[in-house]
């Protein structure tokens, strides 16, 4: 029978390798690997595997596929240590319709990314891969928080439908910031491939727009902030959103230099992480303005159902 500890490193493998892809996904796209296994399952006509004459593209491009497999395992092996549970006495069915979504979506998004081969780097349907795997960040940023609670305990929700508002709202708003980063992306230089097309849409103008969606999506952070700690909601709401403001303006940063400095690969591999970041930390914050940590509702003496 898994432990509670298996299940939060479990939990937290999902969050980790969900965001790494991420990160190696842009390593494709920066070092202009995208088409390095130019056919899709197969690498190239023939051969499953890259090959030497596909050179350092190749391996980069496959050894990514490779962390697809990576994934699954991790997904794989949460979800039947949530279904082992079920024969205990504190089954951890919270943790079901996550661990689920997650190894279900990984081959989708796998099949995603082979449309993007089989189009030669469409930047729409580039875009839509980067968005899924934010998507299943956000999911992991879920099963992360559920599995810290204690077996068979659902803590009160936090109460206030106000606040559970304009959390969803800055969730909202951070998914139209990433989006808009995604064509601000697809509009640019890095294609993944030298002869890819891009969106057909000015860079200067994308950018200005999704930097407009990031100020308010900073400006609604703080009004979750100045809201929590206005009615004194209990647990962990501001301290979240305050942690968000600061990924916000990390990553607003990051941003800004990257453009100035005419979109160098490391800054852009570093705000494609920055992504990933802010998306877990918005989920975050979101997710503390519904429920309440287990030990404040212990301290407050609410019992756990």
């Amino acid at each position: 029978m898994p432990s509670e500890k298996a299940l939060r490193r479990l939990a937290v493998a999902s969050l980790v390798t969900q965001a790494g892809i991420i990160v190696t996904g842009g390593a494709v796209r920066l070092t202009d690997s995208g088409l390095g296994c130019p056919d899709w399952p197969h690498c190239t006509e023939g051969s499953l595997t890259s090959t030497p004459e596909m050179g350092a593209h190749g391996v980069i491009e496959f050894g990514n596929r490779l962390l697809t497999f990576v994934l699954g395992a991790v997904a794989f092996a949460m979800l039947m240590a949530v279904i082992r549970t079920f024969s205990s006495p504190r089954p951890r069915r919270d943790l079901l319709l996550p661990s689920l979504f997650l190894l279900c979506v990984i081959p989708a998004q796998a099949f995603i990314g082979g449309i993007t081969v089989w189009t030669d780097l469409n930047p729409w349907v580039v875009m839509f891969h980067f968005l899924v795997s934010a998507v299943l960040v956000g999911v992991a940023t879920v099963l992360v928080r559920r599995a810290q609670r204690p077996a068979g305990a659902l803590p009160p929700r936090v109460g206030n439908v106000w606040l559970e508002r304009l959390g969803l709202l800055v969730l909202a708003a951070t998914a139209v910031a990433v989006y808009l980063g995604t064509v601000v992306t697809g509009s640019g230089p890095h294609a993944g491939d030298p002869d890819a097309k891009r969106t057909g849409l000015d860079v200067a103008t994308v950018t200005h727009v999704h930097a407009d969606s990031v100020m308010v999506l900073v400006g609604l952070s703080i009004g979750l902030y100045v809201a929590a700690r206005a009615v004194g909601s209990p647990g962990r709401s501001a301290r979240a959103a305050l942690i968000l403001i600061g990924v916000e303006f990390a990553q607003g940063l990051i941003g800004v230099v990257q453009y100035r400095l005419e979109l160098p690969e490391f800054l852009v591999g570093l705000h494609m992480l920055g992504a990933a970041v802010m998306v877990v930390a918005a989920v975050d914050a979101w997710y503390s303005t519904r429920w309440m940590p287990a030990a404040h509702a212990a301290a407050r003496g609410h019992a756990a159902v």
